[in-house]
């Protein structure tokens, strides 16, 4: 079966996955924070019409997934980008970026904001690669900055084009 996109509420149970090890990735990273940032947000922010969770499946299994809520009137927050740890290095978090920025555009929103931590590396990397304008001073010490902000502009009416499946 190839892989898919599905969008789910966040108390599915194919959701459970996700929240689980990134729940877990969090308090590592980051101690009681971690948790607290986890339940910062009720369920319905992630609902449509103003957000989405999605999760991308293969044998329909949850491998990676994202989500988005409303920021402003134009803007959309990514929230939750994860990959299961089985299955890093794949590209598959840059495909969900992709359908999240793709679904955001259909959604209306021309632009997108996010904030992710100093003891994420491989996030900053992420977005920094996929084009999204840096908030924070790239060359400061990262032990002195709490929050790396990111935003990146939507072309209105003109949704992403969904990044193809790596081949095997």
């Amino acid at each position: 079966m190839p892989a898919e996109f599905l969008r789910v509420a966040v108390d599915d149970p194919l959701a459970e996955p996700l929240l689980r090890e990134l729940t877990h990735e969090y308090v590592t990273r980051y101690g009681p924070e971690g948790r607290q940032e986890m339940d910062r947000y009720p369920g319905e922010a992630f609902a449509e019409p103003h957000g989405v969770l999605l999760l991308l499946l293969e044998d329909g299994e949850p491998v990676a997934g994202g989500a988005y809520k409303r920021y402003d009137e134009h803007t959309a927050e990514l929230k939750r980008v994860w990959t299961h740890s089985a299955h890093r290095r794949r590209g598959l978090a840059r495909r969900v970026l992709a359908e999240l920025e793709r679904t955001a555009a259909e959604a209306g929103y021309t632009g997108l904001y996010l904030t992710t931590g100093p003891r994420q590396p491989e996030a900053r990397g992420l977005y920094l690669a996929a084009g999204y304008t840096p908030l924070f001073d790239v060359c400061a010490d990262p032990r002195t900055v709490t929050l790396l902000p990111f935003e990146k502009r939507l072309s209105a009416g003109q949704p992403q084009p969904p990044v193809p499946a790596p081949t095997s």
